[in-house]
C-alpha cells in the first residue's frame, strides 16, 4: 500500500524523486509508474499496474457508449502517461501535467492506498484541511448513527 506524505523537490527538468517505499509498491513488467490527472481533485494520481487494473475493470462494469464510462476512460486511459525510473528513482512529469497543476518547485506525495497523488504544497494544505474537516464531520456522523443503532432508536 502506498502510506505517508513525501514533500519533494521538482527540479527546473520537472523530474522528481519518487520515495522507495513507492518504487517498491510498483515493480513489474515496466519499472515506472503510471499518471494521469486526478479526476476527485486538483493533483496527479499515480501507481502501478494494480491501479490501471482498477480503472480498466471500473471501466468494463459500465456499458459502452454510457456517458460516465467515456468520461472515465478520456480522463484515465486518455490521460494517462507512463513515466520511467531513472537510476536515482526519479520521474519525470510531462509539461502538461505540470502546467495543469502549478507545479514549478515544491511539491507533495501523498500514499492513499492502492494510489498515491502529487499536488502543489499549498493546495495540498488547503486540500488536506478540507477532508480533515470532511473526516472530523463524517465520523461524528458515523459514531451518531452506530450509538444510535446500538439503543434501537430508527
Amino acid at each position: 500500500m502506498f502510506l505517508s506524505t513525501f514533500e519533494k523537490q521538482l527540479d527546473a527538468k520537472r523530474r522528481i524523486v519518487v520515495p522507495q517505499e513507492f518504487r517498491a509498491l510498483v515493480s513489474g513488467p515496466f519499472d515506472g509508474i503510471i499518471c494521469f490527472p486526478s479526476i476527485e481533485a486538483d493533483c496527479i494520481e499515480g501507481g502501478g499496474k494494480a491501479l490501471f487494473d482498477r480503472y480498466l475493470a471500473l471501466i468494463e462494469e459500465m456499458p459502452f457508449g454510457d456517458p460516465t464510462r467515456s468520461a472515465v476512460e478520456f480522463s484515465v486511459l486518455g490521460g494517462q502517461v507512463r513515466m520511467a525510473f531513472d537510476t536515482a528513482g526519479r520521474i519525470t512529469l510531462t509539461e502538461q501535467l505540470c502546467d495543469q497543476f502549478g507545479l514549478v518547485d515544491d511539491v507533495v506525495l501523498v500514499g492513499l492506498g492502492d494510489r498515491f497523488q502529487i499536488w502543489e504544497r499549498a493546495a495540498f494544505q488547503a486540500h488536506r484541511a478540507a477532508q480533515r474537516e470532511l473526516a472530523r464531520e463524517g465520523l461524528t456522523q458515523l459514531r451518531a448513527q452506530q450509538r444510535a443503532a446500538k439503543l434501537g432508536v430508527a
